[in-house]
């Protein structure tokens, strides 16, 4: 056989095992790859998706997952049951989410939005990682009751799954670490961050005098817990919100064992809060005017009371309807209507 030959043969056997190289798992080769939001005013986000690529085909595979009643074990329940946008992906105006054979969750399900930015998960902190986090309401018993071999067994059982996770994740086999990822995809590029405030902040909108007042109240007494511009610091605090002997929902002590953090809960971002109700981790407050009135009224003093709420928050009636205006700035229209996190 001619060298020439030979060298050609030699360069296409090399090209294929390059092209099957680079089609492992990690791989964004023959995908649309998808850059992160990262909006200019917040600070770097925790997780930056370097062992997870994104790509469009990724978040709309993690989208698909998440609308899927077919994954919970009645096949009523999906990811977006509970976290529905309307309510910036938090439990629309209820208390406590409902779970697999007509059940109830023991809290009100958090609001998803801007995750990658978040240091903990989950109304007591108990996941630092997404997926992780992700993993709990797919195999609770009261959300959505599955384990991952009935779900990877499902999952290859459906044509169009098994040909987009093959995209995706470049293998025939559907593994549990695959799933979480897709979710995470999704999940975490919910980002919200063009409210009335942020154009505010930029010059692109102007405050009524109400709002501007509520602004400064909101900067000297609710600020330290709920930094701008994520508005939360992701800290786990004890607020002074009152023990519920049914429930029986302590905390982050649950997770620690340490009496020190008995009731003390995730500071949710405020992103989104007039259309998020219910509130608190029990979804015990209807509306945000509830919410204002406890941290005037209602705290509970105890030892392990955050220190910054040992005098509570003083407000006048109208101060208290200032904070009120201000809050709903910070409402962000275009992601609660944002097609592409839509169902349909």
């Amino acid at each position: 056989m001619p060298k020439a030959t030979l060298f050609a043969l030699f360069f296409i056997l090399s090209l294929i095992l390059l092209n099957n190289s680079c089609r492992k798992e990690g791989s964004t080769r023959g995908l649309t790859k998808l850059d992160q939001v990262r909006p200019t005013a917040f600070p770097y986000p925790r997780y930056n998706f370097v062992d997870n690529p994104l790509t469009v085909e990724g978040f709309e595979l993690g989208k698909k997952l998440f609308y899927d009643t077919l994954l919970s074990d009645d096949h009523e329940i999906s990811c977006g049951s509970c976290h529905e946008q309307r309510a910036s992906f938090g439990t629309f105006e209820h208390d406590r989410s409902h779970g697999v054979h007509h059940s109830h969750t023991l809290r009100n399900a958090p609001v998803l939005l801007n995750l990658a930015w978040s240091t903990y998960f989950q109304w007591d902190g108990a996941y630092t990682k997404l997926t992780d986090a992700i993993a709990q309401p797919l195999t609770g018993h009261v959300e959505m009751g599955m384990d991952f071999h009935r779900i990877v067994e499902y999952l290859e059982s459906n044509e169009d799954y098994r040909n987009r996770f093959k995209d995706v994740f470049h293998t025939n086999k559907i593994h549990p670490d695959f799933v979480l990822k897709a979710l995470s995809q999704f999940t975490g590029n919910l980002v919200s961050y063009n409210s009335r405030y942020d154009k505010y902040m930029v010059g692109q909108e102007t405050f009524t005098a109400q709002e501007k007042r509520g602004l400064a109240l909101f900067s000297a007494n609710c600020a330290t817990c709920h930094a701008p511009p994520l508005f939360t610091d992701f800290t786990i605090r004890n607020n002074g919100a009152s023990y519920d002997a049914l429930l029986k929902d302590i905390g982050r002590m649950g997770v620690t064992g340490r009496k020190e953090d008995s009731m003390s809960f995730k500071v949710p971002s405020l992103r989104n809060a007039y259309n998020s109700s219910n509130y608190f981790h029990d979804g015990r407050y209807n509306t945000l005017h509830q919410v204002i009135d406890f941290y005037r009224f209602g705290m509970q003093q105890r030892d392990n009371l955050d220190p910054l709420l040992k005098n509570g928050i003083r407000l006048t009636d109208a101060q208290a309807d200032d904070l009120f205006e201000f809050l709903r700035t910070l409402t962000d229209t275009s992601f609660l209507r944002d097609r592409r996190f839509s169902e349909r």
